[in-house]
């Protein structure tokens, strides 16, 4: 297990996030804080990053105008953006940030972006996923 694997373990466990599942051999953690919208966040690391996804919602059949809503939401984030998968068919948060100097506050602020972002948009997006 390297030391960043150690380190952001570390930062996760103060933050008092919930691990429900970690991949040492990987340098894995998915973790959660239901009360703010977080669910099975993924958080990779690959140096020099480490990389946090979390799956939003499919794309619905009939996506009407939630990709230009998207962008438009994504201008309000404070860090990360919605994204799509390869394939084009999954709506995910994601958002990198350097390992090298990565210290407690820089990956709080990541979380509590995504919180903030669920906070505020998961509704519409919910929306969007009932059409």
């Amino acid at each position: 297990m390297s030391e960043n694997f150690d380190l952001v373990k570390a930062y996760l466990l103060d933050l008092d996030l919930n691990i429900v599942h970690e991949d040492e051999a990987e340098e894995v953690v998915v973790v959660e804080d239901n009360d703010n919208g977080i669910h099975n966040l993924i958080i990779d690391c690959e140096p020099p990053i480490v990389i946090l996804e979390q799956f939003i919602m499919p794309v619905p059949s009939h996506a009407g105008d939630l990709f230009e809503r998207l962008l438009k939401m994504n201008n309000t984030l404070v860090h990360g953006a919605f994204a799509l998968d390869e394939s084009g068919e999954k709506i995910y948060f994601r958002d990198t940030l350097q390992l090298e100097h990565l210290d407690r506050n820089e990956l709080e602020g990541s979380i509590s972006a995504l919180a903030l972002a669920m906070a505020e948009h998961g509704g519409e997006l919910l929306s969007f996923a009932k059409e």
